[in-house]
């Protein structure tokens, strides 16, 4: 949501940084990648506070829809843009094999038709979706707010969807890297009636998905959150559990939680969850709640809260996961990840694998590999020779 990728000053000069500093000044990296880090700063502040969020959002994913349709493109992001694969950041998780810790997380590519351009900027999987049965509008705009003075967004997207069959011809032609689908109910089915949303999804996409995520903790959906209520959540589970059976090879199945919940509210959820099989939990989704001290005109907008305000919450949340359920259930944390010291802050806290969402907005094409060589850097300082050393560590 709202980055610039469309814009083509902006693009051509962060293609030319990094072409000069490939050519000139490899010796000089981490410089370079400050330097390129307040350089895209400097223009999103400047070009994209006079635009509407959504809109320039909208321009970002088709611009990366089409330049991942050519094999000469993908190769020059990848070129310019992703991190090196190196076996110490490799990660197994689900049964699968991530090349390191740093994910797309969901909202970003709802109907999935951006995956090869977003995987040729380096992230290790990514999360399409949340995916409706129907096609459904969404919420009414303007939806989607930057507070540019907080690192953090506001959106009330309400899951705008193409609709699982639109995003199953687009799943066709996927990249080969692992991929999450996250699934929804639409807006006009009444709450009884989710579980059949929820399997309906499952079932049409499911050839094509790595990983399935159950999406019950958007706040913009009426009464969805109503789905992590113990009563709810054991029908929902149990019903997604025989639909997975029926399809021979049962692949992984998360649950989306929110941060609002109380600690005892987790608790529950973490016990329903080991008892119906459920693969691991993604901690968390945005937030209702307002920290003090927020200085962006828009924060008093109604919606969820995601970016650097979420983050000490996530992590504290990914921390009590972990020590309830001894590590049994597998999480990947999301919230306020832009930096590799954000990675490393949730993998100590417990969590396997990291997403990240507004910290790729705010940091532009170059944020995943500027994170994991920073990541790089904190395991080198600290003696760390593998990630499985530190997830759950501190």
């Amino acid at each position: 949501m709202g980055l610039a990728l469309g814009d083509d000053c902006a693009l051509a000069l962060a293609c030319g940084l990094r072409l000069w500093h490939s050519a000139e000044v490899h010796h000089y990296g981490h410089r370079f990648d400050r330097l390129e880090g307040l350089v895209y700063r400097a223009l999103y502040r400047h070009l994209l506070s006079r635009a509407d969020a959504e809109w320039i959002h909208g321009v970002a994913v088709r611009s990366l829809a089409m330049t991942g349709n050519f094999s000469v493109s993908r190769a020059l992001l990848r070129c310019l843009f992703a991190p090196r694969r190196l076996e110490s950041l490799a990660v197994s998780a689900f049964g699968l094999r991530f090349a390191h810790p740093l994910g797309l997380a969901g909202g970003f590519d709802k109907d999935g038709v951006a995956l090869h351009g977003l995987a040729a900027l380096g992230f290790s999987f990514i999360e399409v979706g949340t995916v409706t049965p129907q096609p459904q509008a969404g919420n009414a705009k303007p939806r989607l707010f930057r507070l540019l003075d907080d690192q953090a967004l506001i959106n009330r997207m309400g899951f705008p969807s193409s609709g699982m069959a639109r995003v199953a011809h687009n799943l066709e032609r996927r990249p080969a890297l692992p991929l999450a689908i996250s699934l929804g109910k639409n807006k006009t089915t009444p709450l009884q009636d989710a579980l059949q949303d929820y399997c309906a999804v499952l079932e049409y996409l499911y050839p094509y998905g790595d990983l399935f995520v159950v999406n019950i903790s958007s706040p913009n959906t009426p009464e969805l959150r109503r789905l992590q209520t113990a009563a709810h959540l054991a029908e929902l589970l149990a019903g997604l559990r025989q639909a997975l059976a029926a399809q021979g090879s049962a692949k992984p199945l998360l649950l989306k939680i929110a941060p609002d919940l109380s600690f005892e509210e987790i608790e529950t959820i973490c016990a329903l969850a080991l008892q119906h099989g459920v693969s691991g939990l993604i901690a968390t989704n945005t937030t209702l709640e307002r920290p003090s001290g927020l200085r962006s005109a828009d924060a008093h907008q109604p919606g969820g809260l995601s970016g650097a305000p979420l983050r000490a919450k996530s992590t504290q949340i990914v921390r009590h996961i972990r020590a309830v359920t001894a590590g049994q259930l597998p999480v990947i944390g999301v919230g306020g990840v832009f930096s590799g010291a954000d990675i490393w802050e949730k993998l100590c806290a417990g969590a396997v694998l990291v997403q990240a969402y507004t910290g790729f907005i705010y940091e532009g094409l170059a944020f995943v590999r500027r994170a994991i060589s920073q990541l790089q850097g904190i395991m080198r300082a600290e003696g760390v020779r593998d990630l499985g050393q530190v997830i759950g560590k501190g």
